[in-house]
């Protein structure tokens, strides 16, 4: 659709740049330039200053939640062992206060054990330290596979015929 009206603005434009339809400005002569005066600008000037007004805060009013803990305590852990799909995880955490530690151990693709043990405080952050141990029990299935032995192409040169349809009459 745009490309209709962009096809028909074009047209009209070769039409006025071309002389078929009269241009605007011949009817129309340009406007006579306009002069600018510069305006007097008063010499006096006013200054109005306001007084700020300034609003106190009110004292904000913090209420403890009935269930807050001021050093929270916690410790978990569990332990997963699926045989028929062979997802092996553990995980434990403590907490005492602000400090957490924790470990938690899987099994990657690649055969390997991954312990990950970690710390969280207030003044390190974020620490962990990865380790990844090598399984001694891993499943490798070999599958015995046969050679393929190359056998050279032949210069024989094999002729198929095939027979030739016949065209069927029908008489009346």
């Amino acid at each position: 659709m745009p490309f209709k009206y962009i096809t028909i603005l074009a047209l009209f434009a070769a039409a006025v740049n071309g002389g078929v339809l009269p241009s605007y400005y011949q009817h129309h002569p340009e406007p006579a330039p306009q002069v600018y005066h510069p305006v007097a600008v008063p010499t006096t000037v006013v200054k109005t200053v306001a007084p700020v007004a300034y609003a106190h805060a009110k004292p904000v009013v913090v209420k403890h939640d009935v269930h807050y803990d001021d050093h929270p305590q916690y410790n978990f852990n569990y332990d997963v062992n699926d045989e028929y799909t062979g997802d092996v995880h553990s995980h434990t955490e403590e907490r005492d206060g602000d400090v957490v530690r924790g470990e938690y151990s899987l099994i990657d693709s690649d055969g390997y054990r991954r312990v990950v043990q970690y710390t969280v405080d207030p003044h390190s952050g974020f620490n962990a330290v990865v380790n990844r141990i090598p399984l001694d029990q891993v499943k490798t299935i070999v599958k015995k596979v046969t050679p393929v032995t190359y056998v050279a192409p032949t210069s024989t040169i094999v002729k198929q015929y095939h027979a030739v349809p016949q065209v069927y009459h029908e008489h009346h």
